[in-house]
């Protein structure tokens, strides 16, 4: 079987809940994103329950601080043994390469936020970001490639130009991801699954579609026979 392409948001406020719904779920279909508020009230003690039940573990704390505390920070995050881990693009230059130089290539994947799902052209307006989100998007992944990050975490819906800019090897992974039947919630920029990995996406970060069905496994199921009927497709 090829390595799981879902990576399962746990956006819960505590150990429980979490692990109650990683039961439910198989590691080979899926692998588990820890964020902020989940990693703030459970630490690493969990990431290890997570990897001990067969999870891949994708620490999304999106580091963004100056050079040398971003590169301590991503070291830490290599030796608990995640898969991969997050830094924001917007920290610039001499922080992503602090942070490609604390890792070695090969081991702890190392990717780069360019802008949140969550905002819109009003939002990018507000903080003095003036061109279409599409652009920055693309700005900011050649300065992450630049800087030797594996790839960028991404909107589906900039993938296609993104996988035409940067080409085959670089890593995109994708929030907002729907399926058709699912509200979009506070999302903004989202796709389908299919839509997802047409466009070229590598790994899609998907969160209450699975974490809040009524069976998470048939979900999960479901979502893994479209995107692997999407990629024979080709």
């Amino acid at each position: 079987m090829n390595a799981p392409r879902i990576i399962v948001a746990l956006d819960f406020s505590g150990a429980k809940p979490a692990l109650e719904l990683v039961a439910k779920l198989d590691p080979q279909l899926c692998r588990m994103k820890v964020g902020k508020e989940l990693f703030t009230a459970a630490g690493p003690q969990l990431l290890e329950q997570l990897m001990n039940k067969g999870f891949e573990v994708f620490l999304d704390l999106k580091f963004h601080d100056i050079p040398n505390t971003v590169a301590g920070a991503c070291k830490v995050a290599a030796s608990l043994g995640v898969w991969m881990v997050n830094v924001h693009a917007l920290g610039g230059r001499k922080m992503l390469s602090a942070a490609r130089e604390a890792l070695l290539p090969g081991t702890t994947q190392l990717i780069a936020v360019t802008l949140l799902t969550s905002m819109g052209r009003d939002d990018l307006a507000d903080i003095g970001l003036n061109d279409e989100p599409e652009i920055i998007v693309q700005r900011l992944a050649r300065l992450a490639s630049a800087c030797g990050l594996d790839g960028v975490v991404c909107s589906a819906l900039e993938t296609a130009r993104l996988r035409q800019i940067m080409g085959k090897d670089f890593c995109l992974v994708t929030p907002g991801i729907r399926p058709l039947d699912s509200s979009v919630g506070d999302q903004q920029r989202v796709a389908t699954p299919r839509q997802a990995i047409a466009n070229g996406a590598d790994y899609l970060v998907i969160g209450r579609p699975i974490t809040q069905a009524a069976d998470p496994l048939l979900m999960l199921q479901r979502l893994h026979v479209e995107i692997e009927t999407q990629l024979a497709a080709g």
